[in-house]
């Protein structure tokens, strides 16, 4: 597909949903912020009525702020509880912006995929019961990178899937959109028809083309209602179908089915015997050499999504989608509860003490309901009542949640006549983390382990110089200690959690231990000790990856990590690079 029929389809859409913003769910605008997006913005806009809501949704908003609930100020004059609508009800009937979509809360998508779905809103709160409309249509503005994208469920919701960023500025017009024609359409929209073929069509080749999500077919039915609605027709065509299969199944596709082959090994029918000679041989003759024209829907629809993807489209789409589902979302360690910093997280019920703060807001949110009944209380008992009554009940504490700091601990086997080579490779491994850790907030420690004894040689750091320094030099040889490198990094690895941060334990070694927790040489009391120190990190559930970097991998290195309830890697001939990207995959696996 061209640059100028792409960009054409993209005006379409914006036409097609400014008709039927509610039916065809919204808008996926995933692109960067900048001129193209704007420009795309600003014909919607025009498209759309001026009096129909035009909200935008902030990225951390307050759950009492998007749903509605007690107007605190109202109610507090009053002296009896007054309702507010939220934000989803005060886009009913018209658009919902949604900023930085590849970043939204949980609960802030549950909630707005649930009114999307109900089209309602409900408030069960501070003495409250209410349900309130709310019909509108998403524009979903995705700035992710290659490995970042908004909820799936949300996603799923959405007709339209749009990628501005394919784009330049110098290759997208300002086409006329008349709100005369939008309005036109909407008014007629209520009429079309839709007959049940065109419906089966556009299920099949959903199904040909990989798409399992139900919510797709209904999707393309909506748009080609408002498609024929927009081009002034009484019913849907094939233009409409097919202007729908490739603006909401194109994007969705997966698979793209290929022609039957016939089977090479059933023998071919035997020739029919010549028809006999009539008056009416050129007549037959005739019919026989007319092209069959009619083509089945479905094939058409196929035809219209194949001749919409660029090449290698699916391919991209199918890494995205294991991308998306393979990400993590613990780059900067485990996400906790804290009384005293991070993100707002709601309030809960409480008393003032061990440095909790008070919510003032949802304090007087929870006191105003009662005002009436206690200004009557006091009056009764002193003849005077302050302006507002607060009990202890009405404490409302807040919550904040953070991200807490991972720090990845490498305990290194530096024991045997191979240390040389697995030293380099695990010191070339911890540089190019160190590298990357401001990216993701990570530090980095080292333990090696070798004769009777086990040392941090590098304390929790960021330092990529300190690394450098401390991990120059570093002798190799002895016996192999591994009850006490396990000891030590558990020590370490349990005294950063006690912080608060976030340890993740990557031990390299062979698992031939033969140095006992006494010192003491012998294989078989050494493996026994190993074992025992691995069994502390199932216990107290600390992640852990295990890589043996044996030539031939065996039984030991795996055995210890059974232990150890970690992650086992063989890596018999890994280079530092390689070394460093099975750490990243194992340590960020959700």
């Amino acid at each position: 597909m061209s640059i100028a029929l792409a960009w054409s389809d993209a005006v379409t859409a914006a036409q097609l949903f400014a008709v039927d913003p509610v039916g065809t769910g919204g808008v996926l605008l995933r692109s960067r912020a900048g001129p193209v997006r704007d420009r795309w913005l600003a014909m919607l806009r025009a498209a759309l009525p001026p009096e129909q809501p035009y909200k935008h949704l902030p990225l951390h908003i307050a759950d009492g702020r998007l749903l509605g609930g007690l107007d605190l100020s109202a109610t507090l004059l009053a002296g009896r509880p007054v309702a507010e609508r939220g934000l989803l009800s005060e886009a009913d009937g018209g658009v919902l912006v949604v900023a930085m979509a590849e970043r939204l809360q949980s609960s802030t998508n549950v909630y707005l995929t649930a009114a999307m779905d109900a089209h309602e809103t409900a408030v069960e709160r501070d003495g409250l019961s209410l349900r309130m409309p709310a019909r509108f249509g998403v524009v979903a503005l995705d700035e992710g990178l290659e490995d970042e994208f908004a909820p799936a469920g949300l996603r799923d919701r959405l007709g339209f899937h749009l990628d501005l960023d394919q784009f330049a500025w110098r290759e997208t017009d300002d086409f006329p959109i008349s709100l005369d024609d939008i309005r036109a359409a909407r008014a007629r929209l209520a009429d079309i028809k839709v007959e049940s073929e065109q419906i089966e069509a556009v299920c099949t080749a959903a199904a040909a083309l990989g798409i399992i999500s139900l919510r797709a077919p209904l999707l393309a039915i909506r748009a080609a209602k408002a498609s024929a609605a927009l081009f002034d027709r009484t019913k849907i065509e094939q233009d409409d179908i097919t202007l729908a299969a490739r603006l909401v199944l194109a994007p969705r596709a997966t698979i793209f089915p290929q022609p039957e082959q016939p089977d090479q090994a059933d023998e071919p029918p035997p020739p029919e015997p010549p028809p006999p000679e009539d008056d009416n041989q050129d007549n037959n003759d005739q019919e026989q050499q007319t092209p069959d024209i009619d083509k089945a829907l479905d094939e058409v629809i196929l035809a219209a999504v194949k001749a919409a993807m660029p090449p290698g489209v699916l391919e991209a789409m199918r890494a995205s989608a294991g991308r998306a589902r393979a990400r993590s979302a613990g780059k900067a360690g485990e996400l906790q509860k804290s009384k005293k910093r991070g993100r707002p997280a709601g309030s809960i019920r409480g008393e003032l003490r061990d440095g909790s703060k008070l919510n003032v807001i949802e304090t007087l949110r929870a006191a105003a309901p009662w005002q009436p009944l206690r200004r009557r209380q006091a009056e009764g008992r002193s003849g005077s009542a302050p302006r507002i009554l607060v009990e202890k009940d009405d404490f409302r504490i807040a919550r904040f949640k953070q991200r807490t700091e991972t720090i990845t601990i490498f305990v290194v086997d530096a024991s045997g006549s191979a240390a040389l080579h697995r030293l380099a490779e695990a010191k070339g491994a911890v540089e190019l983390l160190l590298a990357d850790c401001y990216v993701r907030r990570d530090q980095v420690a080292m333990i090696s382990f070798r004769g009777t004894i086990a040392e941090i040689l590098l304390p929790p750091t960021r330092s990529l110089a300190r690394a450098k320094r401390s991990l120059a030099g570093l002798p190799g040889g002895g016996g192999t200690p591994l009850s006490a490198g396990l000891d030590c990094a558990f020590m370490l690895a349990d005294s950063i959690k006690r912080k608060g941060q976030t340890p993740t334990v990557i031990v390299l070694t062979d698992g031939r231990a033969n140095i006992a927790r006494d010192g003491a040489p012998g294989r078989p009391q050494a493996e026994e000790d190993a074992k025992a120190s691995a069994r502390q990190f199932r216990v107290a559930g600390i992640s852990s990856v295990v890589i043996d970097m044996s030539p031939r991998p065996g039984p030991q290195a795996e055995a210890f990590a059974k232990e150890m309830d970690a992650r086992y890697l063989p890596l018999p001939h890994a280079d530092a690079t390689v070394l460093a990207q099975a750490v990243t995959a194992a340590t960020r696996q959700d």
